[in-house]
């Protein structure tokens, strides 16, 4: 195995999408347990905002049609990455992705403190009255695995790649597209975060910690791939439930 082989294979869809399966199976499985439902009670806003458009103009069947897109069009993706990629899977690169993944959420969170403060100091807490630290425990690590898997597929499999569609289409370089992509899509994941019963009352040091946070994920997600960046989102928000808890 080769540094370089691994780098490269762990953010396409056969090992990125595959390393996600877990965490959508654990997010739904412990939200349903939870609320017994698959849509109401204890879920993720991203999740709920991506179903509720499916449910409007499905109702009851919309759900379906969700999660079979969601996985049909995940299938696809991993299917055809495999016809170009033949040979068997590196299993111990499962391995090395969650290391990885482990690794940024130690540091992400470290990083985006330090650069609040160096912008808005003092700062007492960032992330303090977040709406998920007023749940018991159970239903804030359910949310933390619903945060990694829905926040990454729609702020960044869906906005970032659209904005850098729209880039493209502009005429911008790779360099502006990402640029623009990155920076946009994070002010957006920042200010969701104020939206609903459950979103926190508006603070601009906790805008500025989710914005930054938000622009790591992002790069994340450029660099290393969707299944990276919602392992490593879910793991520092697990991180944090627990410390709170």
């Amino acid at each position: 195995m080769s540094l370089r082989g691994y780098w490269q294979a762990a953010r396409e869809a056969r090992y990125s999408l595959l390393f996600a399966l877990p965490l959508l199976l654990l997010y739904e499985g412990f939200a349903f347990a939870l609320t017994h439902s698959a849509y109401a009670g204890v879920r993720n806003g991203a999740d709920v905002l991506l179903k509720t458009l499916f449910v409007a103009v499905g109702g009851g069947r919309g759900l379906a049609v969700f999660s079979l897109l969601l996985l049909g069009i995940g299938g696809w993706f991993v299917l055809r990455d495999r016809r170009r990629h033949p040979g068997p899977l590196e299993r111990r690169y499962f391995g090395f992705m969650l290391a990885e993944s482990a690794l940024y959420a130690l540091v992400f969170g470290a990083v985006a403190s330090t650069l609040t403060a160096l912008l808005l100091s003092p700062v007492l807490s960032a992330v303090q009255g977040s709406g998920v630290a007023r749940l018991a425990l159970p239903a804030q690590l359910v949310l933390s695995l619903g945060a990694g898997l829905y926040e990454e597929l729609l702020f960044r499999v869906l906005l970032v790649s659209g904005l850098l569609a729209v880039g493209k289409r502009l005429g911008w370089n790779r360099t502006q597209a990402v640029t623009a992509a990155v920076v946009l899509s994070a002010l957006i994941f920042s200010t969701f975060h104020y939206i609903g019963p459950l979103g926190d009352t508006f603070a601009l040091p906790s805008f500025t910690f989710r914005a930054i946070a938000g622009l790591m994920f992002s790069g994340l997600y450029v660099a290393r791939g969707f299944g990276i960046t919602a392992w490593t989102h879910a793991l520092y928000d697990i991180g944090l439930a627990l410390v709170a808890g």
